[in-house]
């Protein structure tokens, strides 16, 4: 083999389908390097994912930070563009959809570099979302694709690309939850943030729902809604905090408001909800599995497979509070449907193709 595999990570959803992955490469004896891009930052988080999702400390961290969609992507390629020359790697991994899949997906693919995409072929079909321009992007530069579900299979197969370039393997990042399963402590949730009832898991930072002030006012009044009929734990991303704050989120008495939280506590704490609200996409995935019914706050989703074949529901601020007062007069459910080849196999199955191609 002429040079290593790279995996590059860009933020803390990466880890989770990248673990896998790692793991099953390096059990078939391939030299590989671990690149984090540094597109989100805070030290102590990211060494608490890395240790709770086994994965080597990073052979390079390149720093890049925040900044606009158009600063951070130019300072991913650039960087990555010279971390390539250095190193030759024989193929790149890129995970999901973040500013770094792009960036470092084009640096690969200009030097002739063999790309392959984990989480290809989703698709919300709303250009508004910055993260769709990333995924669409990334697809047509990629020469190997591997995607999650049998829809995200079709987008591409319409989109003009080979069939041979595709392959359908479940989730990785459902390997990493099935894995850790038994380490999601839901009583243990419950004590240390003092529920002694039933609560919502609430999770929110998407543009659409937190940039403009009316937006973000009219999200706080939803979550107020739901906050009338049960206690509300909010793990709050860096982004859009202050907005949230200034119209209003931390008045009521029944939303607790937390800092990000590990991998493990994240989800032992969404083990025990009654129902999730969000508007991320990962959480879709892993409501999915756990069976929690999960409210996405949007008006699409590029994971329609978790409304399907799992517990997600589509949901608008105006109807959240109905919603949430449905689910929690129901109950959680006894059985449902999960999507085919989410199994906890995905990163084995990824591995086997890399391998064949290298």
């Amino acid at each position: 083999m002429p040079g290593p595999v790279l995996h590059v990570t860009g933020a803390r959803p990466n880890f989770p389908k990248a673990a896998p992955v790692h793991r099953a490469l390096a059990e078939r004896g391939v030299e590989q390097q671990l690149v984090h891009t540094g597109q989100h930052y805070g030290q102590q988080m990211f060494d608490v994912f890395l240790r709770q999702l086994d994965l080597p400390h990073p052979d390079v961290n390149l720093g890049v930070g925040s900044g606009s969609h158009a600063t951070q992507t130019a300072a991913v390629l650039t960087a990555v563009e010279e971390l390539l020359l250095q190193r030759r790697p024989a193929l790149l991994v890129v995970y999901g959809d973040v500013n770094s899949t792009v960036a470092a997906a084009l640096a690969a693919a200009k030097l002739g570099i063999r790309v392959a995409h984990v989480e290809a072929g989703l698709r919300s079909f709303d250009r508004t979302m910055p993260e769709e321009i990333n995924r669409v992007v990334t697809d047509r530069i990629a020469d190997t694709l591997f995607a999650t579900s049998p829809d995200a299979v079709a987008h591409l197969g319409n989109e003009g690309i080979a069939a041979d370039r595709i392959h359908l393997v479940g989730n990785p990042m459902i390997d990493t939850l099935l894995a850790n399963l038994d380490r999601f402590d839901a009583a243990k949730a419950r004590a240390e943030h003092g529920l002694d009832g039933p609560y919502v898991v609430a999770t929110l930072h998407r543009p659409a729902n937190v940039d403009r002030p009316a937006d973000a006012a009219e999200l706080v009044h939803a979550v107020h809604a739901v906050a009338d009929q049960a206690d509300v734990v909010l793990p709050l991303h860096p982004r859009g905090r202050e907005r949230l704050r200034s119209v209003g989120l931390f008045d009521h008495p029944r939303i607790r408001v937390l800092e990000p939280l590990g991998y493990v506590e994240f989800l032992g704490l969404v083990r025990g909800a009654e129902a999730v609200v969000t508007d991320s996409g990962g959480v879709q995935e892993e409501t999915t599995v756990l069976g929690v019914p999960c409210l996405t706050i949007r008006p699409n989703t590029e994971r329609p497979v978790t409304i399907t074949h799992g517990t997600n529901c589509l949901v608008t601020r105006a109807t959240l509070a109905a919603e949430v007062e449905q689910r929690l007069r129901a109950g959680r459910p006894q059985t449902w449907p999960t999507p085919p080849l989410w199994d906890g196999h995905a990163g084995q199955r990824i591995a086997d193709v890399l391998v064949r191609e290298l």
